[in-house]
């Protein structure tokens, strides 16, 4: 569902610092009665995890058949199929209504880096009975051609639109793919009014002609929005879906569909790591759970001097680096360093405590029935809310359901009187949001007639069932070791502290050998090298350092540590704290014969009769002024 990369990104744009254009409404705005302002259903970063700031993974794909990169991907971290049609789905947040406002759908592809040539973005609608609807745009990179489908799920009829974009099939890069519709009519169908918009990666602006569907076959009746569903043959980031996204279709303007000075990008991460099935209950601000993550997971965390973000995760320390990015010398840098090689910088036997989720699946938790009829009247908003225990997991929006289907999951039906009435689709929007202990639903009502939360026979119809894990996970340790080192050096353990950020063997297993990799062995530990201010230096980065003047070191060095203090009228200081990437070799004690852990002459003493018929009286011991060791040996001893 995430990693803990994921986690890091997300805690960062709610500090307002973003890796990827950020949501473009984020805010849940309970005032706006009439639903007039913009509002994101869905925003997924795709930055290390299938869960999103807005709505929820809904359906995910075998974690063997993609993996997350950094190289190539247009922002920050890309989600990059194996092999084509890589599929996924989301619920919003807001299941908002057809009839309805103009909606926009996008992401970002890299095209240099395909398993095919098509990407795909659909936005399903639910239907009165079980059907559903649905809007599709299709961006085919061999042809060229962006097509739109409005039709029926399962209805092989449905019409497509087709636009030739300029560049599409002969660029290849960073795209910005997307497409609005405008769902505006006043009748118990819709219409569709789409339009594609495309950047291309020399940033020009492509837009697709307006067209409006006339075929019955694609008309959407009155509905509410199920899922966003994505499948793609190459690099995706930042999948949104936005309502009220602008007035129609025509006047959006080209700044503000690229987010135009509404962002900057203030964070560089590392690769995702420590993937979760459960991400983990916090408390404190931002930074100490990204202090927290850190921790577990042996990364660094900071912020440079320009004010960006930095997140280096464990991989570093699993391999030697050969090239240092930096060089700090004697004769240039260094005011003075301390060198030390501790045995106690030595792990040659590492664990790492994990949760093992094998087996445990989604379960039910306890319903909740709401106990009062509500009136949600024309035109108004009602926010409800609802207690959750501390063991159930976020959820989405109620479903709006009818008469046709039985229904007793998460749900909720509309009447058109207090009593039972008839069912209500396509008029009421449903949103939900959760803070703390609390669940919020949203009513908005779109009709021009009030609607009650009723069921067909007069009871309330709202009915939330919470999601939480079948089972608590075991908390299990995984060990490495290396059998070279602790031959030379004895065992030299270390356990990790348990924690909830590793949730898998393989993850317990990854930390392990990164410990084991950069501890097997003692180290040169350099404290205190207190250098010229070097604001390329970074927390993590490998550094050279060249001493000529006293200790004679030429070795590679982890910065682990980085104190800058100004004093006035003086030049910045900088500090760093360093340790070495490689050890000196195992101790040959060459020439060097240690004592044995047994006196050699034990067997040879003799017993207390012996030395009594010798020395019968104590003037006998200290006239000849033996030593002790001669007392107890037994030359010279006749019995």
């Amino acid at each position: 569902m995430a990693t803990a990369t994921w986690c890091v990104d997300e805690l960062l744009r709610q500090g307002g610092v973003h890796t990827c254009p950020p949501p473009r409404a984020p805010l849940v705005v309970k005032d706006d009665t009439k639903d007039e302002r913009p509002f994101t259903v869905l925003y997924a970063s795709l930055h290390g995890g299938f869960n999103s700031t807005y709505g929820q993974p809904e359906t995910l794909p075998n974690p063997a058949t993609y993996d997350w990169i950094r190289e190539g991907a247009p922002f920050e971290i890309a989600l990059m199929p194996k092999a084509a049609g890589l599929t996924a789905s989301w619920m919003p947040r807001s299941r908002f209504v057809l009839p309805g406002k103009v909606f926009l759908v996008e992401c970002w592809v890299n095209t240099a880096l395909a398993r095919g040539n098509v990407v795909e973005m659909s936005a399903v609608f639910d239907r009165s009975g079980t059907k559903t609807g649905f809007i599709k745009a299709s961006f085919n990179i061999s042809t060229g051609v962006v097509g739109i489908t409005s039709g029926t799920t399962g209805v092989t009829t449905a019409p497509t639109v087709t636009w030739g974009i300029d560049k599409l099939a002969s660029l290849r890069g960073n795209w910005h793919m997307g497409f609005i519709v405008d769902t505006a009519s006043t009748g118990t169908a819709v219409a569709p009014t789409v339009q594609p918009r495309l950047t291309a990666p020399d940033g020009t602006h492509r837009v697709g002609g307006k067209y409006t569907f006339t075929q019955e076959s694609a008309l959407q009746p009155i509905s509410e929005l199920n899922r966003i569903d994505l499948t793609t043959d190459m690099a995706v980031e930042c999948l949104q879906v936005t309502d009220r996204v602008w007035a129609d279709t025509e006047t959006y303007p080209p700044e503000e569909w690229e987010q135009r000075g509404q962002w900057t990008k203030g964070a560089v991460l590392d690769t995702p790591e420590l993937p979760l099935y459960d991400i983990p209950k916090v408390s404190g601000s931002q930074w100490d759970v990204i202090t927290e993550i850190a921790r577990a997971s042996m990364s660094t965390a900071e912020f440079d001097e320009q004010g960006v973000f930095r997140w280096r995760g464990p991989s570093r320390f699993t391999k030697v680096p050969a090239v240092p990015d930096h060089t700090v010398t004697t004769s240039r840098d260094i005011a003075s360093i301390t060198v030390t090689e501790e045995i106690d910088a030595c792990r040659n036997h590492c664990e790492q405590p994990y949760q093992d989720w094998n087996g445990i699946k989604a379960a039910h938790g306890d319903v909740v029935d709401d106990t009062v009829v509500r009136e949600i009247k024309p035109g108004t908003a009602v926010v409800v809310q609802y207690a959750m225990a501390e063991d159930e997991n976020d959820i989405g929006p109620l479903v709006i359901t009818d008469d046709s289907v039985v229904n007793e999951g998460h749900r909720v039906r509309f009447g058109t009187a207090k009593t039972g009435g008839t069912a209500v689709k396509g008029k009421v929007s449903v949103s939900c949001w959760r803070e703390g202990p609390t669940y919020f639903v949203r009513f908005a009502n779109r009709g021009t007639t009030s609607v009650w939360t009723v069921t067909k026979d007069g009871k309330p119809s709202v009915r939330i069932v919470p999601i939480r894990r079948s089972a608590d996970p075991k908390q299990r340790t995984y060990a490495k070791w290396n059998s070279t080192s602790q031959k030379h050096y004895g065992k030299q353990q270390y356990t990790a502290p348990p924690t909830d950020w590793v949730q898998a063997s393989a993850s317990a297993s990854f930390l392990s050998n990164a410990m084991l990799a950069a501890g097997r062995y003692p180290v040169p530990l350099l404290g205190d090298v207190e250098v010229l201010h070097d604001p390329r230096i970074q927390l993590g980065d490998v550094v050279r350092v060249v001493d000529t003047a006293g200790a004679e070191l030429d070795t590679l060095a982890w910065v682990v540590g980085i104190r800058t203090t100004h004093a006035g009228g003086t030049a910045p200081q900088q500090t760093l704290t360093l340790r070495g990437t490689a050890y000196n070799g195992a101790p040959a004690d060459v020439g060097l014969i240690p004592d044995g852990p047994v006196d050699p002459a034990y067997g040879k003493q003799r017993k207390y009769v012996r030395l009594s018929a010798q020395y019968t009286t104590l003037s006998d011991l200290t006239t000849k002024a033996i030593s002790y060791r001669t007392l107890l040996v037994t030359t010279g001893d006749t019995a």
